[in-house]
């Protein structure tokens, strides 16, 4: 059979496992609180043995996860893939232009690092990099965030579409601390300041405890390709956070004029 023909070939030629498991993943995409075995059960219409093993060998491959007796969900080894794959929707590997620039702004700071990119209507962590620093935070490609609620997000938002951002704008915006800004106006007025001043600070907009500087990676043409930022430990001196702030500001210049021209 030629390539062609492989490709295009029809149901008998898939591998019935294999489409279980897909329709499983897809279930579970669906439920971010998790789904259980028995969840699975009723929304495939297959054995319960046949989920059973089906995440039994996922689990085992970290690409779904249960905590304890809980219900099942979507695991860090399938977010990471996910990551990569977004990574290359420019025609270049953004994840691998990235790397040595969080690892020499992490390495600098002490802090951790990492690439944020639009997903949705939210943003997706595509790379990352550890800080040394005692109490640095840990950060991992996969992870997935509200654009309103923090600093890489709201560098985000600000510079998309006005279209885009209007209609962000006008759908619901959670409240995660009492830092979160939820009010449309007051949005729209934050991301004009960001995009105007070229960067963007969270003082604990989406976890109590955490802070964070964003500057944006732009195009040959300014346009946003994505968000470098740094989270840190809320407390930092002030000279200390003056400092974070213009490596990120910096970084992302370099790495902006690292991408390439296509």
């Amino acid at each position: 059979m030629s390539e062609i023909a492989e490709a295009s070939a029809g149901p008998s030629h898939h591998v019935p496992v294999i489409d279980r498991m897909m329709e499983m993943l897809f279930v579970l995409e669906q439920r971010p609180d998790g789904a259980t075995i028995r969840d699975l059960v009723e929304a495939l219409g297959v054995p319960r043995t046949t989920v059973y093993r089906i995440l039994n060998t996922l689990e085992h491959h970290d690409v779904v996860r249960r905590s304890g007796e809980g219900p099942y969900r979507l695991g860090p080894r399938l977010l990471r893939l996910a990551a990569r794959s977004f990574g290359d929707s420019n025609g270049y590997d953004l994840a691998a232009i990235a790397a040595p620039f969080l690892r020499s702004l992490s390495a600098d700071t002490g802090e951790g690092s990492k690439i944020s990119v639009v997903d949705g209507e939210g943003l997706l962590v595509v790379a990352a990099a550890p800080g040394a620093r005692e109490y640095a935070l840990t950060v991992v490609p996969g992870q997935r965030l509200p654009l309103h609620a923090g600093a890489a997000g709201k560098t985000l938002l600000a510079h998309l579409p006005k279209d885009k951002v209007e209609r962000h704008l006008a759908s619901e915006l959670p409240r995660y601390t009492s830092r979160t800004i939820t009010d449309p106006m007051r949005l729209k007025s934050e991301l004009a300041r960001i995009k105007r001043q070229g960067w963007a600070q969270d003082r604990g907009e989406y976890s109590p405890g955490i802070h964070a500087f964003a500057a944006p990676i732009l195009d040959r043409n300014a346009a946003i390709v994505a968000a470098l930022s740094v989270p840190f430990i809320a407390g930092a001196a002030a000279d200390r956070m003056e400092r974070l702030r213009v490596a990120v500001i910096e970084t992302a210049k370099e790495l902006s004029g690292a991408l390439p021209t296509l």
